[in-house]
């Protein structure tokens, strides 16, 4: 190693499973939403794809200055796997210095869950207490978490396709949550009565009717980010204010937006205003209590980024991790 090589940490997934708590991963996501909505710059999602191999590569960025972190998310799915991989690189947003490189598996639901928890606090009636939610996977499970951290969830309806999933998904949060959480049978019977609904599903077509959604009800959707899939309908976006994590991302890959459009129920102008600006106060968010709003995570390197600092500066601190060197670009230019 030479005077001017850098090191940076390298953290495995078991590194960084357990170091924070949900509601810790809500605050942190949040500060970086905050960023974003002062202007930290993010782009969208890219995706790559190759017939053969069929493989996928996809990767998103964002520079978040009052976090102090900038870095870039990429996942390869694909190539005769039906698993994917995440990998997120992180460095010093003010020096550039690298550092971290982190293995996403275990990040990858906490964040996401969190970005749905922002949701959930700024979107969401106060006193909501009854939540439906469509799915029984990992990232229902972390959706779920999240909203019982920002709200006082009495009772969680629980839809999934296959019986034996949602009855198994509710026994298990059941003894994880002081909520009651029920598998119900149909997907009418879920949204019935509950005052926020959330689809984290892998469904292509809507999973509920949006006619049965009641004034003042908020909706999270985070399943689906590809034009062509969806999980809510035409209805739930026409009568929703919309509110995207990334504004840019919308005509890409926000399929039951794009859905709408095409349909000639609303346009681009009725995206009502980024997460980011609702909790940086630049933009109002829900405006009164029969207002009916909508959440599209499609996912953004703010929340990963915010969220890798967060594990970065904990395992610092704890001595995790394996140090790794990197030379800087001018040591290699010069041959040095």
């Amino acid at each position: 190693m030479t005077a001017s090589d850098q090191t940076a940490l390298f953290l495995t997934s078991d590194d960084v499973d357990g170091l924070a708590t949900m509601p810790e991963y809500v605050e942190t996501v949040r500060d970086g939403y905050r960023d974003r909505g002062h202007g930290a710059p993010a782009r969208p999602r890219t995706r790559l794809y190759a017939e053969a191999p069929a493989g996928i590569l996809t990767g998103y960025t964002a520079i978040l200055p009052t976090v102090g972190a900038m870095g870039g998310y990429t996942y390869a799915a694909g190539f005769g796997s039906t698993d994917a991989h995440f990998v997120l690189g992180l460095f010093d947003a003010e020096s550039g210095d690298p550092l971290a490189i982190l293995d996403g598996a275990s990040l990858n639901p906490f964040k996401t869950g969190a970005t749905g928890g922002v949701a959930i606090d700024e979107l969401a009636p106060p006193r909501a207490d009854d939540l439906a939610l469509f799915g029984s996977g990992p990232q229902a499970r972390a959706q779920l978490t999240a909203a019982t951290a920002v709200r006082d969830i009495e009772r969680v309806e629980v839809y999934s396709p296959t019986p034996e999933h949602r009855t198994s998904f509710a026994g298990e949060m059941n003894g994880q949550l002081d909520a009651t959480v029920a598998a119900v049978a149909t997907p009418s019977a879920a949204v019935e009565g509950a005052d926020i609904v959330v689809t984290a599903t892998d469904a292509s077509e809507p999973v509920f009717d949006g006619s049965m959604l009641e004034p003042g009800m908020h909706v999270t959707t985070m399943g689906q980010y590809h034009p062509d899939k969806r999980e809510v309908d035409d209805t739930t976006v026409e009568r929703a204010t919309y509110v995207p994590d990334l504004s840019e991302r919308v005509m890409n890959d926000a399929g039951a937006f794009i859905h709408a459009v095409e349909s000639g129920v609303v346009s681009e102008d009725d995206i009502h205003a980024e997460l980011g600006a609702i909790v940086a106060g630049t933009e109002r968010g829900r405006t009164s209590e029969d207002e009916i709003t909508l959440f599209d995570s499609g996912g953004t390197a703010i929340e990963t980024v915010a969220a890798g600092q967060m594990l970065y500066e904990r395992a610092r601190e704890r001595g995790l991790g394996q140090e790794i060197e990197f030379a800087p670009a001018s040591e290699a230019l010069t041959g040095r």
